[in-house]
């Protein structure tokens, strides 16, 4: 409550500034007037705000309200889902014991930067004859042959991008985990070799030495504009170079390489942030909110 003596006065000097009469009903009024606290929004991007593009199957901010558009398979139908109807069995209800699609990846940063794929055979799976595909109790996107395109995620330097993914090593081709649409940008990258896991910056090229595993992965790359760091699960990967160029971003494609999509990431994702920022003073921050979620380390 506001102290009644505070009340007197500000509204004596109302009254000398304004030539009012404050009456004994205007204070009362005055008195009784209670502040409010505005409700902020909560998640990670409340805490991390700035994101260009945020992809996710849970949600990245409590604002969101569709996550996934899905395309189930008997009909070809399709029907947006919040993250709580992807679990609760809403989702298996819409598809039956068939497959579900998803047809757009909704981006929750504010920005509209869905990732969509219009063609039904390289839309990337949710449901499989009428389960849900999960990991680490979480659910996930399968995709082997599939990707989206967001092509509105446009960006220069400094960025910073978070993933969790994990690979599927029966595959022992070329992977791109994501690439530019436009530009030759292939931001993840597994050799034909299957040994490292490899990052195409933008106009120059790194590697680390991280043997890839099969166990689901958060991989973290901060860019300052003139040097990069990569991180595995929190833990800091040797770059052979630091310095990534200065491209700009042209498009997000997620799942394969640009142009004619001719190299695929086999495996899944469950979440994709970019930051056009260096967010290397939230860094840990943010990997910890995605690890309490899903398990990862």
């Amino acid at each position: 409550s506001i102290i009644p003596g505070l009340i007197d006065d500000l509204c004596a000097r109302a009254t000398y500034c304004e030539n009012k009469i404050c009456t004994t009903a205007i204070l009362a009024e005055i008195e009784a007037i209670r502040y409010t606290a505005p409700v902020l929004p909560t998640g990670l991007l409340a805490d991390y705000p700035g994101a260009s593009a945020a992809y996710s199957l849970r949600n990245l901010i409590d604002t969101t309200t569709n996550v996934v558009r899905v395309r189930r398979s008997s009909d070809n139908t399709e029907q947006d889902f919040t993250a709580v109807e992807i679990t609760d069995g809403t989702l298996t209800t819409f598809t039956g014991a068939n497959d579900g699609f998803v047809a757009v990846w909704y981006d929750q940063s504010g920005n509209g930067n869905n990732a969509a794929q219009a063609t039904a055979t390289t839309q990337p799976k949710i449901v499989e004859n009428g389960v849900v595909l999960m990991q680490n109790t979480e659910p996930k996107l399968n995709f082997n042959g599939s990707y989206f395109d967001a092509t509105g995620v446009v960006s220069g330097n400094p960025k910073s991008i978070f993933v969790v993914s994990k690979w599927n090593s029966s595959f022992s081709g070329e992977n791109v985990m994501f690439d530019s649409v436009a530009n030759n940008q292939a931001l993840f990258y597994k050799d034909q070799y299957g040994q490292n896991l490899m990052y195409l910056g933008f106009g120059n090229f790194t590697s680390t030495s991280y043997i890839l595993t099969t166990d689901v992965t958060l991989y973290s790359v901060m860019h300052n504009g003139a040097n990069s760091n990569a991180y595995v699960n929190s833990t800091n990967q040797i770059l052979t170079n630091t310095n990534l160029g200065t491209n700009s971003f042209n498009g997000l494609r997620i799942g394969a390489v640009r142009g004619t999509a001719s190299l695929f990431w086999n495996g899944n994702f469950q979440e994709l942030i970019l930051y056009p920022s260096d967010q290397t003073a939230n860094r840990t921050g943010i990997e910890d909110n995605i690890n309490t979620e899903y398990t990862i380390y």
